[in-house]
């Protein structure tokens, strides 16, 4: 199934809980606004485009459940603010709100919603085969990926960004491996992204996020290549880590290129006016169920980071592959 979608008979939302992965393939249903709040910051349903759905979808529940435009506006303000640093959830949200508001009574309301948000999961699918399109292109036949967190079929409704240009690839007929940083404190990479690769049986080696220094100097990685959770006009925001990862690939001539949606672009915001989650210490204190570390210690522990444009060899699209200096203009 699609990571996240509408189940019209029950009216819910349905999704898959990526916090059980790879242990468990669990489907999730969310019926009420407050449960999809809950499971979008919990990471049952994550990365910048399938927020963005999930942000449409979660419009729909407002109109389903909610009596009033006013009630609706005010409760849709909280699910914006369920995860800040991802631009895609507040478009969602704003493009199916704006479509919503044009039904004259509650009913109206909800079929233009849904119709929207319904839009705007099958333009994620669609948007991301062309990213695949155009940037498989950036691939040879025999290169090394290096990748990291999860920017694949379940960051997205489906496909995926830079797995998507990497699934593409391989589908061309190029032979393509994939090196995937564990992308530590929740792992995304050894959970989804390992797990993914795997069941489209494509071949991955896992290593550890301090291990990727290592394996571009002895030159087992070819291009690395990322998701974004937003573009900004100086650069990238995304998973914490993607800034070791640039500074290591330029200072070693490997090509680090990012893949995101146009609707991941705010050109005109700078990073330092975009709001960079701050998750709970209790991730790095804790392994799962184990601690690790001292209960008082003290955590800093920001979900996202910033690479600028001088790092980043382009930025792989919907509408086609954009290099420096057009980035910067």
């Amino acid at each position: 199934m699609r990571t996240i979608d509408r189940d019209d008979e029950k009216e819910a939302v349905k999704l898959i809980d990526q916090t059980l992965l790879p242990r468990e393939y669990k489907i999730v249903e969310c019926k009420t606004l407050d449960e999809l709040i809950d499971a979008i910051k919990r990471l049952k349903v994550r990365g910048a485009p399938a927020l963005g759905a999930a942000g449409a979808f979660g419009v729909v529940l407002a109109c389903t459940n909610e009596k009033s435009k006013e009630t609706i506006k005010t409760k849709v303000e909280r699910l914006k603010k369920a995860r800040p640093t991802a631009v895609n959830l507040s478009y969602g949200v704003n493009r199916t709100l704006n479509a919503a508001m044009h039904g004259k009574n509650m009913q109206e309301m909800k079929e233009y919603a849904l119709e929207e948000a319904r839009r705007i999961a099958d333009e994620d699918v669609a948007v991301n085969k062309k990213i695949g399109d155009y940037g498989s292109e950036l691939l040879e036949d025999g290169d090394v990926v290096l990748t990291h967190c999860n920017a694949g079929r379940l960051a997205c409704v489906d496909w995926g960004t830079a797995l998507g240009v990497i699934r593409t690839a391989i589908e061309k007929g190029k032979r393509i491996e994939v090196i995937a940083c564990e992308t530590r404190p929740l792992n995304q990479g050894s959970r989804i992204t390992t797990w993914e690769l795997l069941q489209d049986e494509i071949p991955v080696t896992l290593i550890a996020d301090s291990m990727s220094a290592v394996v571009m100097r002895e030159g087992k990685v070819d291009k690395v290549i990322v998701g974004a959770d937003r573009v900004v006009k100086e650069g990238v925001i995304n998973k914490i880590g993607t800034y070791m990862h640039a500074v290591i690939a330029k200072s070693h001539n490997i090509p680090f290129y990012v893949a995101a949606p146009l609707s991941s672009f705010d050109l005109k915001r700078s990073y330092k006016a975009v709001e960079i989650e701050e998750r709970s210490p209790d991730e790095l204190i804790f392994f799962g169920a184990e601690q690790i570390a001292p209960l008082e210690v003290k955590v800093y522990n920001p979900a996202f980071d910033f690479t600028p444009f001088e790092l980043i060899a382009a930025v792989i699209t919907e509408k086609g592959v954009l290099y420096p200096p057009l980035l910067t203009e």
